[in-house]
């Protein structure tokens, strides 16, 4: 197979796999996919974000090379996404994170010269996510020529995944029956959600939360995995794109990670996780035929020190190996 020739990296942006899982649910009657986002170049479907947001700013004269500065808060994903973007076009970074940043995240961080601030003291109404908006809010209003993207708020986020849908209605012929989406600033549901409207497709859109999130009104609570949940109910959300919420337990989303990599070989992030565990929930309502696809939005090597770490996870929840150390029937190609 001949593979392109792309002229920049950010060109390498999108177009990810869709992979079959065969072997997730044993007797499941329906197909199960992954759109598999950690192919993005650095790592995660926070690449399609930070560009849209970026390029949008680009055409329009609010960001110029070699004077804006840009300022933005994230957990990890979107930092690292902005950050390759950000290094090519010259652009100064100005990322704000939290204490709950992996080491790993923040030597990547390092490694693309990001300038990083850490807030350590959650605010009483929002907890880490309003803390870091606030301290945001104060650089981009006292660095000269800021300029913040607001992933919250910012519709070039959902304007995004509208490509994302794209890309896999064409893969599947349009037959996408289920979509699981985890939440976190809604930008990945809400674009898929509004090319599913704008495309009529008969797909059925479960939001993936996590359990202590307050996106749709469930009562905040400590939250030990990033990547999908918030503490703040972001601008961008709006229930009405969704069908069905699911909300998954830190331990669930380690659990359902810990059995991804043993029946597919998939070595996946926490959101990732969570999307199996939703389907897991509702699968016996799933009519048999039924082409499911959940959304990965980034792979498990981030996440080596705390979901694939047995100390760690012995530490925040006890003994429960046994939870994903039972025989599966794996699947033999002819």
């Amino acid at each position: 197979m001949t593979r392109k020739v792309v002229p920049s990296i950010l060109d390498s942006i999108g177009d990810t796999p869709l992979v079959e899982l065969g072997n997730l649910i044993p007797g499941f009657g329906s197909r199960v996919f992954a759109k598999m986002e950690r192919f993005n170049p650095s790592g995660s479907i926070k690449d399609r974000t930070a560009y849209s947001m970026i390029r949008a700013a680009l055409q329009s004269g609010e960001l110029v090379p070699g004077r804006s500065v840009v300022v933005e808060s994230s957990s990890g994903n979107l930092a690292i996404g902005l950050a390759q973007i950000c290094r090519y076009f010259g652009l100064r970074f100005v990322c704000v994170v939290d204490r709950n940043t992996t080491e790993r995240n923040l030597a990547i961080l390092d490694a693309f010269k990001v300038e990083v601030e850490v807030v350590t003291e959650p605010d009483p109404a929002g907890g880490l996510l309003a803390a870091r908006l606030r301290r945001v809010r104060e650089l981009a209003a006292t660095v000269p020529n800021a300029y913040w993207p607001n992933q919250y708020a910012n519709p070039m986020n959902p304007r995004a995944h509208h490509e994302t849908m794209r890309e896999i209605e064409e893969a599947l012929a349009g037959k996408v029956d289920y979509l699981f989406a985890s939440v976190s600033t809604f930008g990945t549901l809400r674009g898929c959600a509004d090319h599913i409207r704008r495309a009529g497709l008969p797909t059925t859109v479960v939001g993936v939360d996590a359990v202590g999130s307050v996106i749709f009104g469930q009562p905040a609570a400590a939250r030990l995995l990033p990547g999908h949940g918030a503490s703040v109910r972001p601008p961008l959300a709006d229930n009405s794109m969704v069908d069905e919420v699911v909300h998954i337990s830190d331990l669930e989303a380690v659990v359902s990670c810990r059995r991804l990599l043993m029946t597919e070989a998939i070595l996946g992030g926490g959101s990732s996780g969570a999307t199996v565990a939703a389907l897991e929930k509702v699968s016996d309502r799933v009519p048999s035929g039924s082409n499911c696809v959940l959304i990965f939005p980034d792979g498990g090597d981030r996440y080596v020190d705390t979901v694939y770490s047995d100390t760690w996870v012995r530490r925040n929840f006890g003994e429960v190996s046994h939870l994903w150390k039972e025989p599966f029937e794996m699947s033999v190609p002819a």
